[in-house]
């Protein structure tokens, strides 16, 4: 979708293909996509650049390139509101990367969080890359002129960086950004790990038993529920106290499943125990994930399609991107033939 009307905002997100999708990734991002879709000039991308900073298998980093955008698809975006594209099949982000580099203090990059805990669990590979991707991301928001971003709770940090480069350099030149805003969905934005639920339920966990995935089965959607870690009070109640974050995180899935309020789902299951709210949960999750499940199976297999979709995608962003890029380099000084 071309914006052809100044009065349309503009949005930007996108999905690192490091692993398959999960339900956080469809509650936390693709669902508040699917009806922002509706009101803004959208851009949706599989952001392969980023994923590289982690040693990736070439053959599968493909694979999942293209599972990523059927996963796209099956939860409703269209490609014929919404501009599905690949980071890499779009030059501009990397060369304006280059450029707000050196906008970037060396302090800011250190200061970024996922970077700290990137760095621990990938200690054999603590690359350059790893360190400067925030700029990248930046990048991608300011390419697109994004007037709102889709984020969790954990990307603030790397929007407030889009912010302050894009001002930046607003104020060394002339005004050249968009100053994004963060667009945050209130629930379900988080969905915590079901082993560890102090964490963030992760797509690169190593234990699969803490990750409910897109296309996982019925089956294996229940039997990990009924394994998730809880506590010990048997109290079917929503609380942020430490330790109860295994039966909140349980309820938040039990409300994204059913649509009940959290009063609603206390109320019901009061003094029943954990072992028949896990039961209920599960049955609720599988049946909310089975049709985007078979969606995607049946999308999936029509790869013609999703490349057709990518080309689509990559002409609209190319376009987009490169009016921007080429503002910044004629600003920043480069000749220009």
């Amino acid at each position: 979708m071309d914006q052809q009307n100044n009065d349309i905002k503009t949005i930007l997100s996108g999905v690192t293909p490091s692993g398959r999708l999960t339900i956080g990734h469809l509650t936390g991002a693709l669902n508040n996509w699917n009806e922002m879709q509706r009101d803004y000039d959208a851009y949706f991308m599989v952001a392969d650049l980023h994923a590289i900073t982690v040693r990736q298998v070439p053959a599968i980093l493909r694979q999942r390139t293209l599972d990523t955008v059927a996963t796209f698809l099956a939860c409703g975006i269209d490609p014929e509101k919404s501009t599905i594209f690949v980071q890499s099949h779009v030059p501009s982000h990397a060369e304006l990367s280059w450029v707000m580099s050196t906008f970037t203090g060396m302090g800011e990059c250190q200061r970024m969080t996922q970077f700290k805990d990137k760095s621990s669990k990938h200690e054999n590979n603590v690359n350059v890359g790893l360190f400067t991707y925030p700029v990248l991301m930046a990048c991608d928001i300011l390419l697109y002129q994004a007037n709102a971003v889709p984020v969790g709770q954990d990307q603030k940090q790397h929007l407030e960086l889009a912010r302050n480069l894009a001002q930046r350099f607003n104020n060394a030149y002339s005004p050249t950004f968009t100053i994004p805003e963060p667009h945050i969905p209130k629930v379900g934005a988080k969905i915590m790990s079901l082993q560890e639920p102090k964490n963030k339920m992760s797509k690169s966990d190593p234990n699969e038993n803490a990750i409910i995935f897109l296309d996982d089965d019925d089956a294996t959607i229940k039997r990990k529920i009924r394994r998730a870690v809880t506590d010990n009070e048997a109290n079917v109640k929503y609380s942020d106290v430490e330790g109860r974050e295994g039966i909140a995180n349980l309820i938040t899935l039990y409300h994204i499943s059913t649509g009940k309020s959290i009063e609603e789902i206390e109320k019901e299951f009061n003094n029943t125990g954990y072992g028949h709210f896990k039961d209920a949960v599960g049955q609720a999750l599988a049946e909310y994930i089975a049709p985007i499940r078979e969606k995607y199976l049946d999308i999936r297999e029509d790869k013609k399609m999703l490349k057709n979709i990518l080309e689509k995608g990559r002409e609209k962003a190319y376009r987009k991107a490169g009016k921007t890029l080429s503002k910044v380099y004629k600003k920043t000084g480069f000749l220009q033939l």
